[in-house]
C-alpha cells in the first residue's frame, strides 16, 4: 500500500467552526476538492442535476458541468472499472455507489483490480480513488439497503476504509480520502445525514488511520464506529451518574485501524467493549476483541465484552429492525456486565 500524502498546500486555510449538517459537511469536501483538483471528478447514479439520493452532491453539477459530475447508468461494476482505469492514468475519480449494499455487484472491480494496482506494477501505477456509499440500518429499508458491509472488505490489504461518525470528520476524513494514492471506501451511516455538528469552513483535512479519543475515562474503553459512536457517548453519559467513567475512542478508519491508541487506552482501563452494527461472526468486532485479548491479555481485568447486530438479514419491519440492530441499551448493558465481571 502506498503511502498517503498531501497534493498540494491549504490555499484557503480553515475558519472557525460552523454548525453544519453531515450531509453539508460532505458536500463541502467535494466542492473543495474540486476546485483545488482539476483531475478529480464525480461519478455515480444520479448524482448529476439531482444531486444523489441523499443531496450529497447537491449543486456541483450545475457549477462543475456533465464532465466533471457524471451521471451513470446502473451500473455499478461500469463505475467502479471506469474509475480504476481513470485512477491508474492520474485522475482522482470519486465514485457513489448509492447504497452500500450494491459494492457485491463491483467487488470484482475493487479487490482485484484497485486494491492491487500498486502491489502488481510495483508502484509504477497506483488507484487514488474514493467509492462513497451509504450504509447501515434503522430506517426500514430491508435487507438490501441496510447492511453495515465493512467485514466484506476487512480482509482486502490494499484497501482504506474510512467511516466518520460527526460531520467534522466527515469532511477532513474524506478531503484526506480524495488525496490519498490509495482506493478509498468511504462508509456513511444513512442515520448520520442529518446530524449537524461544528466544523470548520474551508479546507483541512483529518488524518487517515487515526483514531479520536472521544470521551476520556479510566474504568472502561469502549471502540465504536459510526452510529454507534455517538450511541457509546450517550451511553458513558448514563453510566457517570453511576459513577463508571467510560473512555470512548472513535475508530475513524477501519482499515488500516489505529491500534496503537485502542492498546493504550485498554492498558490504561483494564476493561473493554467493542460496539458495531454489523453481524457478529468475522466481523470488525471479532477483529478488534481478538487484538485487545492478544496485545493486553495482562492488563485486562474480564474478558472483552461485544456489541453487535444480530446474525440474521435485516427485515423490513421496523420494530423487527430494531430488535436485530444494537444500540446505547445494549452497550450500556455490555458494560455493566464487563465492569462486573472485573471486579
Amino acid at each position: 500500500m502506498s503511502d498517503s500524502t498531501t497534493l498540494a498546500d491549504p490555499a484557503k486555510p480553515a475558519k472557525k467552526p460552523r454548525k453544519t449538517s453531515f450531509t453539508k459537511a460532505l458536500n463541502d469536501a467535494l466542492d473543495i476538492g474540486m476546485e483545488r483538483f482539476p483531475e478529480m471528478f464525480l461519478i455515480g447514479e444520479d448524482i448529476g442535476e439531482m444531486g444523489g439520493d441523499f443531496a450529497v452532491t447537491k449543486n456541483l453539477w450545475a457549477k462543475y458541468g456533465a464532465a466533471r459530475v457524471r451521471d451513470t447508468p446502473l451500473s455499478e461494476a461500469a463505475i467502479i472499472g471506469t474509475c480504476v482505469g481513470a485512477a491508474m492514468v492520474g485522475m482522482r475519480p470519486v465514485a457513489e455507489i448509492m447504497f452500500a449494499d450494491f459494492l457485491g455487484e463491483c467487488y470484482d472491480q475493487i479487490v482485484n483490480n484497485a486494491a492491487k494496482v500498486h502491489y502488481m506494477f510495483d508502484g509504477q501505477f497506483t488507484a487514488p480513488l474514493v467509492i462513497r456509499t451509504a450504509c447501515g440500518g434503522g430506517f426500514g429499508g430491508g435487507p438490501h439497503h441496510s447492511q453495515s458491509v465493512e467485514g466484506w472488505f476487512l480482509n482486502v490489504p490494499g484497501i482504506v476504509i474510512v467511516a466518520p461518525s460527526n460531520p467534522a470528520d466527515a469532511k477532513g476524513l474524506l478531503l484526506a480520502s480524495i488525496e490519498s494514492d490509495d482506493p478509498v471506501l468511504f462508509l456513511e451511516h444513512k442515520a448520520l445525514y442529518r446530524t449537524r455538528g461544528d466544523v470548520a469552513e474551508g479546507y483541512y483535512t483529518t488524518p487517515l488511520g487515526k483514531a479520536a479519543i472521544a470521551r476520556e475515562g479510566t474504568d472502561i474503553t469502549v471502540v465504536a464506529t459510526m452510529r454507534m459512536v455517538p450511541m457509546a457517548l450517550a451511553a458513558a453519559d448514563e453510566l457517570e451518574a453511576e459513577g463508571i467513567s467510560v473512555e470512548v475512542i472513535d475508530l475513524r478508519t477501519i482499515r488500516p485501524y489505529d491500534a496503537e491508541t485502542i492498546l493504550e487506552s485498554v492498558a490504561k482501563t483494564g476493561r473493554a467493549v467493542v460496539a458495531n452494527e454489523a453481524p457478529k461472526i468475522g466481523g470488525l468486532g471479532a477483529e478488534l476483541s481478538a487484538r485487545i485479548h492478544e496485545e493486553c491479555f495482562y492488563d485486562l481485568k474480564a474478558p472483552v465484552g461485544r456489541v453487535d447486530g444480530l446474525d440474521t438479514p435485516i427485515p423490513f419491519s421496523v420494530p423487527l429492525e430494531h430488535e436485530i440492530l444494537p444500540d446505547q441499551t445494549n452497550i450500556v448493558s455490555a458494560i455493566r456486565v464487563t465492569i462486573e465481571a472485573g471486579r
